[in-house]
């Protein structure tokens, strides 16, 4: 737990977290198969440009770097992890969403969505990820395309990304739908829906 780490890291880990130094593997289903001829990516919605990315249109775009710490839902954190992709904002300004549109859904391969607000997508830390550890992510962590939301619990960073609809209301993602909190916000220890309080779907 965070009570026995140097203080300088243990303000990192979000409450009844504990510190791995692996990756490990999550999820729920069969990894999709990739077909890089065949593969899109798209931005639907309420948006004033629609757009449709092949893969190497993508990441094209203009790659970044980021490093920043992930909370998995289950109990454990890693610090430090390094992504590489496009910023979420990027596709937002070229799309252009319209003044109604207050959320985003993540749409993936093998029917999994995430919800968030447009305001926690729009953050600096927020990327669409290809690569972990300068190299391309594993088909078991995301590939080809992998969302990071590092102030969110891992369950937001959704694996196997195809789109983004931008919507007027809050439309509760897979995991939501199942027992998990609208937001996730790890460090308010906002796992599951019983912890919502009323009107959650309303806020950002």
């Amino acid at each position: 737990m965070s009570r026995d780490l140097p203080p300088e890291i243990a303000r990192r880990v979000p409450p009844n977290q504990r510190l791995v130094t692996t990756w490990p593997v999550l999820h729920l289903g069969r990894v999709p198969r990739f077909d890089g001829t065949n593969w899109d990516v798209s931005v639907t919605g309420l948006v004033e440009e629609p757009l449709t990315l092949s893969y190497a249109e993508f990441r094209a775009l203009g790659p970044v770097s980021l490093t920043a710490d992930f909370h998995c839902v289950t109990g454990w954190s890693a610090l430090d992890f390094a992504w590489t992709g496009v910023p979420f904002r990027v596709l937002a300004e070229r799309a252009r969403p319209l003044p109604e549109a207050r959320f985003v859904t993540a749409i993936c391969d093998g029917d999994y969505t995430s919800n968030l607000s447009l305001e926690a997508m729009l953050d600096d830390d927020v990327v669409v990820a290809w690569g972990h550890g300068g190299t391309d992510l594993s088909p078991d962590h995301g590939f080809p395309l992998r969302l990071v939301v590092p102030k969110r619990y891992g369950w937001k960073s959704a694996k196997w990304v195809r789109g983004f609809e931008f919507t007027r209301h809050n439309v509760r993602g897979f995991w939501e739908r199942r027992g998990y909190h609208i937001h996730g916000d790890p460090f308010r220890e906002e796992r599951y829906a019983h912890d919502e309080g009323r009107g959650a779907e309303l806020e950002p």
